[in-house]
């Protein structure tokens, strides 16, 4: 049995292309979940310490942290 019926219907208003497509990534987003989920999110690792190289002050400091 084919259900041909959209995903997702416009009731009021008159989106664009890329409203609607982003209207499409959220709400796969959200479904891509599982309800009831209670496992905490992993920590984010990108302000880790061991990422970057130490912080040396001085004149002219600023200028080798974009190294």
């Amino acid at each position: 049995m084919s259900d041909d019926r959209p995903l997702l219907r416009v009731v009021r208003g008159n989106p664009d292309d890329t409203e609607l497509a982003v209207l499409t990534a959220v709400m796969s987003a959200i479904a891509a979940v599982p309800a009831g989920s209670d496992e905490p999110a992993a920590p984010s690792r990108w302000g880790a310490p061991q990422l970057r190289r130490p912080l040396h002050p001085g004149p002219g400091a600023w200028q080798y942290s974009f190294r």
